[in-house]
Order: C-alpha cells, then sequence, then structure tokens
C-alpha cells in the first residue's frame, strides 16, 4: 500500500496477476470437477483458493479469486468460461437492440464477492486484498465478438463504424465495473485492479477517443475511497502515456518496456507495477534473478514501484520458482 502510494518502503513489494491458482497444485485439486464461474460464486473457494499463494509464496497482497466477467454473469448475460477457450458469450452484442443485456449491477446481484472479501481481510490480516474487475473495452470486446478474438474485427467494426452504440455500450459497462469494484472496496479490498487486456490492440488516437472516457469514468467513480487504484494494459506500451492520464494511482507494465522508460512515457506522480516476463520464471535460477535484477534496477528511480510479472503467470510455471523469486526481490530490494 505505502508503494502505491509512492511513499517509502523496506522492501520492493511484490505480488503476481493470477497468482491466485494456476500453477498451483493445490488449486487444481480444489477447483477439480468444479467449474470456474462456479467457484468464484462460492465464498469458501474464493477464500481458500485467494490464500492458497499468500501461504505458499509469501507474497506481499492477495488478489481476489473471480474472474472479469462475474459481474456481467450476475446481471443475467447468458455466457460461460469454457476450459481452454475463455468466456463465450451465447448472443453478442451487435446492435442496439442487444444492449438491452446489460441493465446496472446492483449489490444484491454479487452478495458471495462481499462475503468472500469479508471473510479474506478477516483472515489476511495486515496483508491488503487487492479487488478487481475487467475494464469496459475488454468486456466489451468478450461480449461484441462472443468470445476470445485475435484480431477484434467486430469490436472495431463497431467502434469505427457506429461510435454512438460503442459509446453507449462502453458507458454501461463502466457503470457495471465501477458497482462491481464498489461492492469490494465497501466489503473491505485495499486497494483495486482494472485490466484492460485487450487495450494493446488499439492505436493510441483510437485509444483516447473511444476507450479512455470510459476507463476514466470507472477511477473516477471509486477515487473518494481512497484507495489505490491500479491499471493494467497487455501490449500497452504505446498507450502508456494515456493510461496514465485515465485516472489511476498505478499503471501496470508489460515486459515490453522497461520501467524506467515507462516511467517516462506516463509521467511523474504515479507508481508503476511490472514488470517481469512471465516465461522468464521457466529459466534456469541464475538467469530468472539476473533478470529480476534488471527490473530492479530500471525501476530504481521510480517514484514507486511494485514488482509484479508483465502478465499473467503461466499455468505451467513452477510455483517454487514463483517462492523463489519473491524471496529475491525482498532480499535484493531491501533498504
Amino acid at each position: 500500500m505505502r508503494a502505491c502510494r509512492r511513499e517509502p518502503v523496506p522492501h520492493t513489494p511484490v505480488w503476481f496477476m493470477r497468482q491466485a491458482g494456476r500453477s498451483l497444485p493445490e488449486y487444481r485439486r480444489l477447483r477439480e470437477g468444479i467449474g470456474m464461474l462456479d467457484s468464484c460464486r462460492r465464498p469458501d473457494l474464493v477464500t481458500e483458493i485467494t490464500l492458497q499463494p499468500v501461504r505458499r509464496h509469501g507474497v506481499d497482497a492477495a488478489i481476489l479469486f473471480s474472474d472479469i466477467v462475474v459481474p456481467l454473469k450476475a446481471i443475467g448475460v447468458d455466457l460461460d468460461i469454457k476450459p481452454g477457450v475463455g468466456p463465450v458469450v451465447a448472443q453478442p452484442i451487435r446492435s442496439r437492440a442487444d444492449l438491452a443485456q446489460l441493465r446496472p449491477l446492483e449489490p444484491d446481484d454479487v452478495p458471495y464477492v462481499a462475503e468472500a472479501v469479508g471473510r479474506l481481510t478477516a483472515e489476511l490480516g495486515a496483508t491488503p486484498l487487492i479487488g478487481f474487475a475487467g475494464a469496459p473495452f475488454t468486456l466489451a470486446s468478450y461480449l461484441v465478438e462472443g468470445g476470445p478474438s485475435r484480431n477484434h474485427e467486430h469490436t472495431k467494426a463497431m467502434m469505427y463504424g457506429a461510435p454512438e452504440l460503442w459509446a453507449e455500450l462502453v458507458g454501461r459497462l463502466a457503470g457495471i465495473t465501477a458497482a462491481f469494484l464498489r461492492v469490494q472496496i465497501e466489503a473491505g479490498a485495499s486497494a483495486v485492479q482494472l485490466f484492460d487486456s485487450w487495450a494493446g490492440a488499439l492505436a493510441p488516437a483510437d485509444y483516447r477517443r473511444a476507450v479512455l472516457p470510459a476507463s476514466a469514468e470507472v477511477f473516477a467513480a471509486v477515487a473518494g475511497y481512497g484507495v489505490p487504484r491500479i491499471h493494467f494494459g497487455v501490449g500497452t506500451g504505446e498507450l502508456l502515456t494515456a493510461m496514465g492520464e485515465a485516472g489511476a494511482d498505478v499503471v501496470g507494465v508489460d515486459w515490453r518496456v522497461p520501467m524506467d522508460e515507462a516511467a517516462r512515457r506516463v509521467g511523474p506522480g504515479k507508481a508503476l507495477q511490472g514488470n517481469l516476463d512471465p516465461a522468464v520464471l521457466f529459466a534456469p535460477r541464475e538467469a530468472m534473478e539476473a533478470k529480476a535484477a534488471e527490473v530492479l534496477r530500471a525501476a530504481a528511480g521510480l517514484e514507486g514501484h511494485v514488482f509484479n510479472l508483465g502478465h499473467g503467470v503461466l499455468p505451467t510455471t513452477d510455483p517454487d520458482a514463483l517462492t523463489r523469486l519473491v524471496e529475491y526481490v525482498h532480499e535484493s530490494s531491501a533498504r
């Protein structure tokens, strides 16, 4: 929390995106035979899965086990998360009539989220819990495409060809996302992260015109709570300046841009998060530590730095490599 607020820290803090599960055998055992969305709706499972990597790795923050499509499912959108594919939407949004699927999210739609956050904050004690949500553009892309997309052709066709419909779509999603984050904060989350996983598919001018306003609306909606707000996207090196303007306190950086260069692009007044390439964890220990040292050196002059991967933990990562990485960052960055 101090690093997010650009205050002095005893060592560089560490957490990992997708740390709750994926690579952990205990997670796979717990989830066996239980669908992803069903897991996200069970506070007992959410609590245990969120705590597993904190116990094992000694990270400095937990991140809520959930999924970016949970609020969409909660308001009645017909979707499912298919193993090996991702979210699949039964009726993609392609017209104004299709927007009827998106009603506002009410706290009563996601009582299991508030319950899980409450349980977790009681268990975690001084360890912060990070809540999260999907950013309007990334949610819109899933809804318009009907699932994951390599080229986002339907999304961009709407964005360019039906700008008023697009603006209404991301506006509704901004309201849903802000409501989902409010539930988490009011239940006790210490910080929140907005994932804009697909924003890197956009040119800077398109991002500023068609995406930035909706993301800024989300950050503004939760500003009054005073909790750190983190903004992250993949392949967003060219967007870092604009992302820094969206209103977050911390900007996440993927592994493609060195942290010192990212700081120049984002500008002053922000902490940064990142940015070791997740694939480095498959290299021998000495190589992994050397690359982590590069990240720490590049971040040495930042106003605030939270060490993270440049994207999520890959499913076949050796959990012991993650534990060693946490130990290395803590020891080598000790002030």
